[in-house]
């Protein structure tokens, strides 16, 4: 319904610029309960879900594996270098179809090719024109695998057409890429086609050709291309285009983002923790070093080894030498820790602070003293 109402406008816009009409009836009209599809991604409960049922999504895409596991079954089909523009670059089918040898430059230095047509059908009539949008004539880069299998596809066609030479059958060289046994340009609808029944011979969940271009834009934003890069490489004259309709998620996709998500959120947790603790660190009294507990370091191979201490010369007396000063009669130096008294002898009073020497003497003096 959008579309016959999109067609009816366009039509009836004309007939006002004519002068047909005075205004355009079908401008007020408006369709309730149209929501555009959105693509959805074979996934594993998907698959099931059809191979029970047989209901699938009208706007479906592969995975990178099962865009492989196609283009695998389908090494050997003539038109092989079409389903992988489509499944890769993302080119409609009127612009594969409508492609030719001389927008394409297969030197690997340039690897390019430019959109220049855009073949299509009305009906049962084939129609050729412009691009879609002003947009759609662009340039599209092409990767090295992508170069070998269109240089593969020219030389089966330069095959084919040395052998319709050799038995007499026409060859019309027209030009084309992808042509028919006589040479002429494919019909687009034989494109779809061919697709849907070599999708049922791989046995992979049904998509429609014009899939592998949703297909393509998801399999290169999940491989790192921004949405300007896509719209460039889709045609589309407005990114929101892009954004909306062409870019599905996939899984791969989805769990990145949310182990990302969750890494950033566990990442400011621990140093959440970790400013904390720091503070607190700084915090806390100081209570005095700590006395060490671990072993001695080893001497480096090499170090010099640390010099022995030598006995003090003014060590304490030994008992056989204050045995001796006291026969003599020498008294002793003050220790050295008595600062308050340096080298002051010893008068304390009582017994035990006369030497041995100076006992008997003055016991002598004193007994002769007496009246």
């Amino acid at each position: 319904m959008n579309h016959l109402r999109t067609t009816l406008r366009a039509a009836l816009n004309l007939a006002v610029k004519e002068g047909v009409l005075e205004c355009n009836p079908a401008r007020h009209i408006e369709i309730t309960g149209y929501r555009q599809p959105h693509a959805k991604v074979w996934t594993e409960a998907r698959i099931e879900s059809w191979k029970q049922t047989g209901a699938h999504p009208s706007v479906a895409v592969w995975t990178a594996d099962q865009l492989a596991a196609f283009l695998g079954s389908v090494n050997d089909d003539p038109m092989l270098a079409l389903w992988w523009l489509a499944g890769l670059r993302g080119l409609r089918r009127g612009e594969l179809c409508g492609l030719r040898w001389a927008d394409i430059d297969i030197d690997l230095d340039r690897a390019t090719l430019t959109i220049e047509r855009n073949r299509t059908t009305a009906g049962y009539q084939v129609v050729e024109g412009d691009p879609k949008t002003a947009a759609g004539r662009r340039a599209v880069a092409l990767d090295k695998r992508s170069v070998q299998i269109l240089r593969v596809h020219r030389r089966h066609e330069q095959d084919r057409k040395a052998e319709a030479a050799e038995n007499g059958k026409p060859w019309l060289d027209s030009g084309y890429v992808f042509t028919r046994s006589d040479g002429l340009p494919i019909n687009p609808n034989y494109a779809t086609t061919r697709f849907a029944i070599l999708v049922r011979r791989a046995g992979l969940p049904p998509v429609r050709l014009h899939d592998l271009r949703h297909g393509a834009a998801s399999l290169a934003h999940e491989a790192g291309a921004d949405l300007k890069t896509l719209q460039d490489l889709l045609g589309h004259s407005s990114i929101v285009v892009t954004a909306d309709t062409y870019t599905s998620v996939l899984p791969q996709i989805q769990r990145r983002c949310a182990d990302a998500t969750a890494q950033l959120v566990l990442n400011a947790a621990r140093r959440t923790r970790k400013k904390i603790k720091t503070k607190a660190r700084k915090n806390r009294p100081d209570r005095g070093p700590k006395p060490s507990t671990s072993a001695p370091a080893k001497l480096q191979t090499g170090a010099p080894a640390p010099a022995k201490r030598k006995p003090s010369v003014n060590a304490q007396v030994t008992g056989r030498s204050r045995d001796e000063n006291a026969v003599s009669g020498v008294t002793p130096k003050s220790h050295p820790r008595d600062t308050h008294r340096p080298n002051a002898t010893d008068n304390r009073k009582g017994p035990n602070c006369v030497s041995a020497a100076q006992a008997l003497p003055n016991l002598c003096a004193r007994r002769d003293s007496n009246p």
